[in-house]
């Protein structure tokens, strides 16, 4: 696989305007964007949050401090409003302890082996802060900044100036996040960035949802459409083979619980303490298309996924383990969430055969997710 980055030659400015317009073949939302205080990060940063409705009365709620999705509520198969991602109630949770709860993900989603890579005959060095890998950017990657925030529109625009040598990563990089609440229950997230020195970048998600809003997710039924999964070393970093889903637990392209096989004796599901691997998704990168579904019989709740991303992390909770208390004092057990996270491959700057993440000046990164909640009716 050789297939590169979305890369665009516009100027940043210029892109934003068609990316807006982008926004809006989607449909515009009607709904009012508002915003209150949210109390202020470690540094005494205020943080702020902001809370998107459309007419269908979904809501997202998303702060200022790493770009939280800090609630997103939709109706069940009878029209009872409840939220679907794990969290907390007030910012302090995310500030002490959280796992990456709803965050933005950057500069480098998921794990980079042993914290190093070359770009350009320099070797450089990250943090290693998922021993003995890289992981998320760090131990201060883009979940734990505040984020700069403006109103344009029916949009929340985040934007954020990562420094050069930030966590290691090279180049000045400018990024831009819009969160957009559509009128069929989308939440379109896009992405953009720009660097001045050649780098490598993956941005991301990292909701946990729980589509029943309690209990483990073992029930919940997901479609991934990917023959093929990247599978990982113990560590959990990828070997390198793009193996076929076929014949094994990892084969998601007919609906399956996820407790289903989760619990076979396979050495990949072992590693990831279940599931915690890269999808190579069968959509052309670049293209925005459905990659995932997930329906929960319970509710009938279902979060459809779409992204313009090569691969997806899917996450079954594995290492949720009855420490964390969230919202309305919910205790986060054992596998009481999911994640999807559309992103490139793992390890990508050590893996010449992925997909290419290196970004250069004059080039523009840009990532779509949408998150869409429907129900089974």
């Amino acid at each position: 696989m050789h297939d590169v980055l979305v890369k665009l030659s516009f100027p940043i400015a210029g892109l934003m305007g068609i990316f807006m317009a982008g926004c809006a073949s989607h449909g515009s939302s009607s709904g009012a964007i508002t915003k209150a205080p949210f109390g202020h990060a470690l540094d005494g940063t205020p943080v702020e949050i902001y809370t998107l409705r459309n007419a269908n009365g979904v809501e997202a709620r998303i702060c200022t401090y790493g770009g939280i999705l800090v609630s997103f509520k939709g109706p069940d198969r009878d029209g009872k409003m409840g939220d679907v991602v794990l969290g907390y109630d007030t910012l302090d949770g995310y500030l002490t302890n959280s796992p990456y709860f709803g965050a933005l993900i950057g500069r480098y989603g998921n794990r980079i082996a042993k914290g190093k890579f070359t770009l350009d005959g320099v070797a450089y060095t990250l943090v290693t802060n998922n021993y003995p890998n890289a992981l998320h950017g760090g131990t201060k990657g883009f979940d734990k900044v505040v984020w700069n925030a403006k109103v344009d529109g029916s949009s929340l625009v985040l934007s954020y100036l990562s420094k050069d040598g930030e966590e290691g990563y090279p180049g000045n990089l400018n990024v831009k996040v819009v969160y957009t609440l559509m009128p069929d229950n989308g939440l379109d997230v896009q992405y953009l960035a720009t660097t001045d020195k050649d780098t490598v970048l993956n941005l991301t998600q990292h909701s946990y949802f729980n589509l029943a809003g309690h209990g483990d997710v073992l029930s919940h039924k997901v479609f991934i459409d990917a023959d093929k999964f990247t599978p990982v070393d113990a560590t959990l970093i990828p070997t390198g083979e793009l193996k076929p889903v076929e014949g094994t637990p990892f084969d998601f392209r007919q609906p399956t619980a996820i407790g289903e096989r989760i619990g076979q004796d396979d050495p990949q599901l072992k590693f990831g303490n279940g599931y915690d691997h890269n999808y190579v998704l069968n959509h052309p990168m670049g293209h925005l298309d459905l990659i995932a579904r997930v329906t929960d019989p319970s509710s009938g709740r279902v979060l459809e996924v779409l992204s313009t991303s090569p691969g997806l992390q899917f996450y079954s909770g594995n290492f949720l383990d009855g420490t964390i208390v969230g919202k309305n004092g919910q205790t986060y057990q054992f596998r009481n969430a999911f994640a999807m996270e559309p992103q490139h491959f793992p390890d990508s700057p050590n893996q010449p055969n992925f997909p290419t993440v290196e970004l250069k000046p004059g080039e523009v990164y840009h990532n779509e997710i949408i998150f869409r909640l429907t129900t089974d009716k």
